[in-house]
């Protein structure tokens, strides 16, 4: 492969990277307001109600969502060989951690259907069984609206799991991109910062889970403000090119 080639690769890998990257800042932002639309806090039987009116939103929400983790490891790939040239190890950690904690958001993911099926939406009873199956009329509706509503906390808990292993991923992303050279430092430090934002959340989601809900959405911002500023960056700008070029002759290096 020529320079040009190689140069020419690099910057569509960027390109790429970052288009997907909008795709799942705006998957995310989409997921988080469905969610809280849906979700009546304290309110079992109002949040049941919205579920079973909204299953069809809930369904297309959770497969927009899936994408966008599927989206989000092909970003972790392109950011690994755009960054490795800064410190391999560190590059292939973040992806690793990426690749993590997409693992969880899918899987948390079930915690949604569980929550639609204990309420007797479509897909509760086995293919050609009746619509509402007899082994939830065990349950009463409150029992009911109860359990799905435990349910989706479940899946907040999830997703606060599954944000540790994001947040520890953008601090690293962050120091990488800061010492690259060939992306704006200023979007690097936004990213640590956005990583710090995304651990404090989780923690004290789990800990304390009355301060964690005083401490949004302003503890998250910042990972909007870092997310969205790389996505935008690669989607728009792309690397410096030349830059790239040069800290990729130097070797692979493990430390600076």
């Amino acid at each position: 492969m020529t320079r040009v080639a190689a140069d020419g690769a690099q910057q569509t890998y960027a390109r790429i990277g970052g288009i997907l990257y909008v795709f799942i800042v705006v998957v995310g932002i989409f997921g988080f307001v469905v969610r809280g639309r849906l979700v009546e806090p304290g309110d079992a039987a109002a949040t049941a109600d919205n579920l079973l009116g909204s299953e069809t939103l809930v369904r297309a929400t959770l497969a927009v969502e899936l994408l966008g983790y599927a989206s989000s490891v092909a970003v972790a790939t392109i950011l690994y060989v755009l960054l490795a040239p800064v410190n391999r190890h560190v590059a292939l950690l973040a992806a690793f951690l990426t690749v993590s904690a997409n693992a969880v958001y899918g899987l948390n993911g079930l915690f949604q259907l569980a929550a639609v099926m204990l309420l007797g939406g479509a897909g509760t009873s086995d293919l050609g069984a009746e619509r509402f199956p007899a082994y939830l009329e065990s349950f009463d509706p409150p029992q009911r609206h109860a359990l799905a509503y435990l349910v989706l906390r479940l899946h907040a808990y999830g997703f606060a799991i599954g944000s540790i292993f994001f947040g520890c991923t953008l601090v690293l992303l962050g120091y990488l991109i800061r010492r690259s050279g060939y992306v704006p430092k200023v979007i690097g430090v936004l990213l640590v910062v956005a990583g710090v934002g995304y651990l404090i959340n989780s923690f004290t989601q789990i800990l304390d889970p009355e301060l964690a809900g005083s401490l949004v959405p302003w503890v998250l911002l910042p990972a909007f403000l870092g997310e969205s500023g790389l996505a935008l960056w690669l989607a728009i700008k792309g690397i410096d090119v030349p830059a790239w070029d040069e800290r990729a002759q130097r070797g692979w290096a493990t430390a600076d």
